[in-house]
């Protein structure tokens, strides 16, 4: 028969796994403490490259988008932040500005769109008001994504809705869509029209006609869409955030 390993050939094999468990919480120390110094590094040379780009990141819209790629790699958020460094060097400004302009473009053309907008017709829009300078009309969606994310402070009356095919729409009213509702939109916008029936909800997307027909009365009580019946088969009904969209299509 096989011995029994002692008491003390048990406490010598705790005591050296106690040493490994030390050591290696050792090892993994001195790793974040390493890492850790590497991000200060990055990070105050980041905002050397900022405070000397400033203006660039301003103006130029591909310069800006790799800025914050390179600030979202090491956890660095220059919009999140209101003291320090980053509020003095005001590069969080050129949203706040967009902010504002976003807010009066969607005030004006809430009373036929119901609230919604698409994201290129806001950028358009947006060109249009802010001058001719090229400074002025390098603005991108990305822009708009990230001007419209500092509105949320004010509650879910801003936010965006993602409706296929690298298109977003932008909500400007209180009150959150459904998925439901969030479907018919990305149903429309996939027909490429500016329409959808509720024969195409239950067609398409397997509904029953009661939940195609309360996405769609929901819309309508709230002005995101129109009622057409003017076809002589069924009631179309059609969203007036996206007429621009089609018409350009």
């Amino acid at each position: 028969m096989r011995r029994r390993a002692g008491v003390g050939a048990i406490q010598k094999q705790k005591l050296e796994q106690e040493k490994y468990r030390e050591k290696g919480s050792e090892i993994q120390e001195n790793q974040f403490q390493q890492m850790s110094k590497q991000l200060e590094v990055f990070r105050e040379n980041l905002e050397e490259f900022a405070t000397k780009h400033k203006n660039e990141i301003k103006k130029n819209a591909q310069f800006r988008r790799q800025f914050q790629e390179m600030c979202a790699a090491i956890g660095v958020d220059p919009l999140a932040s209101g003291k320090g460094f980053w509020s003095v060097l005001g590069i969080g400004d050129f949203y706040y500005e967009l902010g504002v302009q976003i807010v009066e473009v969607c005030l004006a053309t809430n009373y036929k769109n119901g609230g919604l907008i698409t994201l290129d017709e806001l950028r358009s829009r947006l060109v249009a008001a802010r001058g001719r300078a090229k400074k002025h009309q390098d603005i991108t969606n990305e822009d708009l994504l990230a001007a419209v994310k500092k509105l949320r402070i004010f509650g879910n009356g801003f936010t965006v809705i993602n409706i296929g095919k690298g298109k977003w729409l932008v909500q400007s009213v209180p009150g959150e869509l459904n998925l439901d509702q969030t479907l018919v939109l990305q149903k429309a916008n996939t027909l490429g029209t500016a329409w959808i029936s509720s024969s195409i909800l239950t067609g398409d997307l397997g509904w029953n006609e009661t939940r195609a027909q309360n996405a769609l009365n929901y819309m309508v009580k709230e002005g995101l869409a129109w009622i057409d019946t003017q076809d002589s088969t069924e009631t179309l009904y059609w969203f007036p955030s996206m007429f621009a969209e089609c018409v350009s299509a």
